[in-house]
């Protein structure tokens, strides 16, 4: 496996986001597998099917560990939530947790009223300023709204994000602290690479400062949750099991559920949605078909984590032919393998069609890859479809788009963990007929 020794470029890649596409560069030129050394650690990039498929079935179990990094320490109270803890059975317990108690069919259809209601109020801000004429809103913001207060909605029956939240202070607080937490995720910290950096530029003291606020506020939520003696929240629901079993539902274990909820399920919808319309903006002829293929064709050409979440090998294993020793980082350049023209036909194109396949709609093989695969893929994704395609679709059934000025779209991609767009998505929306007959506008 060829490596790139060249020590000062490969620590500049971290600060230097997103990486997905100079790692695409680097496979074109040292292949689809390759190595590169971040610091003391050894990092190994997959960017071809082939390869990824040979990560997930003979290596499974092998790759089935996340790396320990200072964030999952310090914030993911020390390696323990589902994201975060190492393979075994804590985590089996934990996943089990997540697929039968939260993200089982019956239990999220028991939220469709929070899902609907939210998707409701922000059809009822946009159509505010264009009953009569086109009028120019700012979406990101509002995505980020709707995903947050969906979520906590499902778990604690609150809302944080919009003008007429009851605790605007607590509102606040919850704004500013899932702010932090995602500015400071995922695995380009260069502190988890060289140790002296960490002493230079005091990260692990900032990063426990951060943990004693958010413990203390979701310890709050459940303190409060607790007191009210019932309800038909997600908290209630983990509370009223841990009457029953308190080994497997500490109040930690509910606190670091919470917290992958937040981090898992806000900013990835609340991009994807973003750069749904953004696609749809820029292809007119696309919007008018609106179809649900829209949302994996987004997913496709800019999924919300486009090296998806970092693997650590817990044992030798081979990819691709190349040897992979223990401990090694493994990353799965997702956002490489969607866009590659072995696979689709052409693969920068955004074509919703692409995904109307003869075998019941159906992709095959591991080269639709916006939620993972393996034991560790995520857990939440019928929750973040759910979303998707119902504020998708109600947004084209409800208004007339256009673009602002009638200038294409930016599509460059920005900082972050979840492939952000660089600049905020701005268009002029128009309500539709359809949105009063539908009584949106009751209110």
């Amino acid at each position: 496996m060829e490596e790139a020794t060249l020590f000062y470029t490969s620590l500049a890649l971290l600060t230097n986001p997103p990486l997905h596409r100079p790692f695409l560069e680097l496979s074109k030129k040292l292949g689809p597998v390759f190595s590169l050394r971040l610091g003391s650690r050894l990092a190994v990039v997959v960017s071809s099917l082939s390869a990824v498929e040979e990560c997930f079935t003979k290596n499974d179990i092998v790759l089935a560990n996340r790396p320990n990094l200072l964030l999952s320490k310090h914030l993911a109270y020390n390696h323990t939530t589902v994201i975060s803890a190492p393979y075994g059975d804590y985590w089996r317990n934990l996943r089990r947790i997540c697929t039968i108690e939260i993200f089982l069919l019956n239990r999220l259809n028991k939220f469709s009223d929070i899902r609907k209601d939210e998707v409701q109020r922000l059809l009822l801000k946009l159509s505010r300023n264009s009953r009569e004429d086109f009028s120019k809103e700012e979406l990101k913001s509002m995505f980020v709204d709707l995903t947050l207060n969906n979520l906590m909605g499902m778990m604690a029956g609150k809302r944080y994000c919009c003008e007429d939240v009851s605790d605007s202070s607590e509102a606040k607080e919850f704004r500013e602290l899932v702010a932090e937490v995602v500015e400071n995720s995922g695995a380009g910290n260069q502190a988890d690479y060289l140790p002296i950096l960490n002493w230079a530029a005091n990260y692990e003291n900032k990063l426990e400062g951060l943990f004693k606020k958010v413990d203390g506020f979701l310890q709050g939520l459940i303190d409060e949750r607790r007191n009210a003696n019932g309800g038909n929240t997600m908290i209630d629901h983990l509370i009223s099991l841990q009457k029953s079993e308190p080994d497997n539902y500490t109040d930690q274990t509910i606190k670091g559920l919470i917290l992958v909820l937040l981090l898992a399920g806000s900013d990835t919808t609340a991009v994807t949605l973003e750069w749904a319309m953004s696609n749809l903006l820029n292809h007119p002829e696309v919007m008018k078909k609106a179809k649900a293929e829209i949302d994996g064709e987004t997913l496709r050409l800019y999924p919300a984590a486009p090296l998806l979440v970092p693997h650590r090998t817990s044992d030798d294993c081979s990819i691709g032919w190349y040897h992979v020793p223990p401990n090694s980082i493994v990353l799965i350049n997702a956002w490489a393998i969607q866009r590659d023209p072995k696979f689709w036909d052409n693969p920068t194109s955004f074509k919703p069609e692409r995904f109307e396949f003869e075998n019941g709609g159906k992709d095959d093989g591991h080269k639709f890859l916006p939620f993972g695969i393996g034991r560790r893929a995520c857990p939440a994704a019928t929750m973040a479809h759910r979303m998707l395609n119902l504020a998708l679709g109600s947004l084209i059934q409800c208004f007339e788009w256009e673009k602002v000025d009638g200038e294409e779209i930016d599509m460059t991609e920005g900082k972050g963990v979840t492939m952000p767009k660089l600049e905020p998505l701005e268009a002029m929306c128009k309500t539709r007929p359809i949105l009063t007959k539908d009584l949106y506008l009751a209110a």
